[in-house]
């Protein structure tokens, strides 16, 4: 059996009555996330799909036809990982690929009549899920919540390009 280790000293999330640190909201955020995405993916698995199939359905649904690069930026996955998704999918029946008119060499990744179905089916559910799991929140914390994680989102996204927004 290994001893117990000492746990760290936390001299610097010692709090003033009123004041939340840094660290202390970092891990709020963080075990927060944590959970949701996991009840997020629950949401998806229990429709019957992975993670990386729904997430390209769910782009194709709202953007229409893309290109395997263009799914990826969107979803933020690898390229093995959509190409595998979409192969699953066209399989399933739920997308084609096509060659543009403009480059024949690209191919466009387009739902079938059976994938809009599915995708806007598995689509709706899951966002059924994520408003009650979000009816926690009033409109008014949902907006506040909203606006503050969108602030740090881009503060921290300008600091890792060097500065720059991207937006």
């Amino acid at each position: 059996m290994q001893p117990l280790r000492k746990l760290p000293d936390r001299k610097h999330m010692k709090t003033t009555p009123g004041r939340i640190t840094a660290p202390q909201l970092w891990l709020v955020i963080t075990r927060s996330h944590h959970a949701l995405r996991i009840l997020a993916e629950q949401s998806i698995t229990n429709a019957g799909l992975c993670l990386t199939d729904f997430a390209a359905l769910e782009a194709l649904l709202h953007k229409g036809p893309l290109t395997i690069s263009q799914i990826q930026e969107k979803v933020l996955l690898a390229s093995g990982s959509m190409t595998a998704a979409i192969d699953r999918l066209e399989k399933r029946g739920l997308v084609v690929r096509k060659f543009t008119p403009s480059d024949r060499r690209a191919r466009v990744v387009e739902l079938t009549q059976e994938g809009k179905r599915v995708a806007a089916e598995y689509f709706e559910k899951h966002a059924r899920d994520l408003e009650a799991l979000m009816s926690a929140l009033s409109a008014e914390e949902k907006r506040q919540v909203y606006a503050s994680l969108k602030k740090l989102g881009l503060l921290a996204e300008q600091k890792l390009n060097g500065g720059e927004s991207s937006r």
